[in-house]
């Protein structure tokens, strides 16, 4: 699980690369529990709320630069 503050140091590009990954690995693990070899249940909810925290900076990051 990864902390909002080490998400929130990230750049923009960085958090599109984290995000891209998570869905990846959201993806692989989804895949894994279809064929019988997912290993925890607890990471599957965890990439999930990560991919939410990233999703829930970045708009913050978009709406703060619109304003400025």
């Amino acid at each position: 699980m990864t902390k909002p503050a080490d998400i929130r140091a990230k750049s923009t590009d960085q958090l599109g690369t984290m995000l891209l990954d998570l869905r990846r690995e959201q993806f692989n693990l989804r895949f894994q529990r279809a064929t019988g070899q997912n290993e925890g249940a607890s990471r599957v909810r965890d990439v999930r709320r990560d991919i939410a925290r990233v999703k829930t900076i970045l708009a913050e990051k978009t709406i703060s630069a619109a304003k400025a």
